[in-house]
């Protein structure tokens, strides 16, 4: 059995990966900045705290998923947004490392995570972790987090990074917010429908951060998302004929720039990201396909 350190650890895949670890027997240690609300959240088996400190130098830690960050679409994208975008991502995983290289011994690994917005918006252009990237706030984003955790590496740490797609979960997460429209048979695509969503389904996300935790022979970065990516237009019509709803509107781009601005980017543009390194390490995807993962997610019964 292993000891886990997990950052962010109430965020979507933060909770399913320590019920995962906990379901495995694993020793499951927690790093919130609101350690009362983790404490709630997360359930008396989870050992939580605000700072690496906190916990008895003598409490080995063997791998670290560092999932720490503020939610990118929350807010609109300020310049003092920004800073805490970036803040709550890079000076933070700095940080966390800093106080990682104070202990009497160094976890093995750390599996931090990335987006695939590091790529920005390329259009129908396929993705491996070997393209090249378009400069936009998320690339910028996600480049300085990536850079960040990259210092483990000389200390002795192996590195893992996963560039995470839009994650499909039954409760919260991106799907929570396009359900509510599509239930009121207000749903449809977004602008043309031709940008790529590159989605994941959570229990295939939380099993590729485990595998790389567990494979110590990889390192770098490996996007997380399906091998078969959909268009906005496809995911739509999927989604409403999962929820047995018409999609028939069509939300227009310049209403979206008008109510979110620059971070209206995310939702007009895409990725057509392939996990082409995670597929060649031999993990194999659950959900591959969009009608089987949404049907999942939503009715959960009848896809058993």
């Amino acid at each position: 059995m292993a000891a886990y350190l997990i950052t962010g650890a109430t965020g979507l895949i933060g909770q399913a990966l320590c019920q995962r670890l906990l379901n495995n027997g694993e020793t499951v240690f927690a790093l919130s900045r609101n350690y009362q609300a983790a404490k709630k959240i997360l359930g008396s088996q989870v050992q939580c705290a605000e700072s690496v400190n906190e916990f008895p130098a003598d409490s080995h830690i063997d791998v670290v998923i560092n999932l720490a960050g503020a939610p990118i679409v929350d807010k609109r994208w300020t310049d003092d947004r920004k800073q805490k975008l970036l803040n709550s991502r890079v000076v933070y995983t700095q940080n966390l490392i800093q106080q990682l290289a104070k202990r009497p011994s160094l976890p093995d690994s750390l599996i931090s995570g990335s987006a695939v917005g590091w790529y920005g918006d390329q259009g129908d252009t396929v993705l491996t972790e070997n393209s090249g990237f378009k400069p936009e706030f998320s690339h910028e984003l996600c480049e300085q987090w990536e850079k960040a955790a990259l210092t483990a590496e000389p200390l002795g740490m192996r590195v893992a990074i996963v560039r995470t797609g839009l994650v499909l979960a039954a409760k919260g997460g991106f799907l929570a917010k396009m359900k509510l429209p599509f239930k009121m048979g207000l749903g449809g695509p977004i602008s043309d429908g031709q940008q790529y969503m590159p989605w994941i389904h959570i229990d295939d996300i939380c099993r590729l951060f485990l595998f790389l935790a567990e494979n110590r022979s990889y390192s770098g970065v490996f996007n997380g998302s399906a091998p078969r990516p959909v268009t906005n237009q496809q995911f739509s019509e999927v989604l409403a004929e999962t929820l047995h709803r018409p999609a028939f509107f069509r939300v227009p781009a310049c209403a979206l720039k008008l109510s979110m601005g620059e971070m209206a980017g995310l939702l007009l543009g895409g990725q057509r990201a392939i996990p082409e390194k995670a597929q060649a390490a031999g993990f194999e995807f659950l959900y591959t396909d969009i009608h089987s993962a949404l049907s999942d997610v939503i009715n959960p019964s009848h896809s058993k």
